[in-house]
C-alpha cells in the first residue's frame, strides 16, 4: 500500500471528489456521524456521500461503529495518527 501522504494526495487532492471527501473527514474528526447526517451537513444528496463514504472506507480513512440504521463513521486509527499530515496537506493548520 502507498504512503498515507500518497493516498490522500490521490483521494483529496488528486480526485474530483476530493473535496466532498475532505468536507467529509473535517466533519468526522469533530463528531461522529451516520450517512443522513452528514449528507445534511454538506447539503448533498445521500447516495453521493455513501459513495464517497464507500472510498474512503475501503482506503481504510473512516471506520463505522455499529449497524444497518444505527451505523455512524468516525475518522479511523489510521487517520488520526496522520491529522497534522491531512490538515498541512489541505492547508488546515490552526
Amino acid at each position: 500500500m502507498h504512503s498515507i501522504k500518497h493516498l490522500l494526495n490521490w483521494l483529496i487532492l488528486g480526485s474530483k471528489g476530493g473535496e466532498t471527501r475532505k468536507k467529509i473527514l473535517l466533519i468526522l474528526k469533530k463528531k461522529p456521524m451516520n450517512n443522513n447526517n452528514l449528507a445534511k451537513e454538506i447539503n448533498m444528496d445521500y447516495k453521493t456521500v455513501q459513495h464517497h463514504i464507500k472510498i474512503l472506507q475501503e482506503n481504510q480513512l473512516i471506520s463505522s461503529i455499529g449497524n444497518k440504521y444505527g451505523q455512524v463513521y468516525i475518522i479511523s486509527q489510521l487517520l488520526e495518527d496522520e491529522i497534522d499530515l491531512f490538515k498541512k496537506m489541505i492547508g488546515d493548520e490552526d
